[in-house]
């Protein structure tokens, strides 16, 4: 599931990143890879704030819908 759609304050891990390699090298460089655990904090309207590694991310909607978490 998108992580969009993903449960507040659930750990869940990152199943795919479906996107670009420029944006996909991006988000590697923040920590958002296959395989890392993920917590959602907060959701809005698609935009997300998660938690990766210790580190708070705000996603918008187009970049939340390209990662996908199990």
């Amino acid at each position: 599931m998108p992580i969009a759609l993903a449960p507040i304050h659930e750990e869940m891990q990152i199943a795919r990143v479906a996107c670009d390699r420029k944006e996909s090298t991006r988000l590697a460089a923040l920590g958002v890879i296959e395989g890392a655990s993920v917590t959602v904090l907060s959701s809005l309207h698609g935009a997300v704030i998660v938690l990766i590694k210790g580190t708070r991310l705000a996603l918008d909607h187009k970049t939340a819908s390209h990662i996908f978490v199990a």
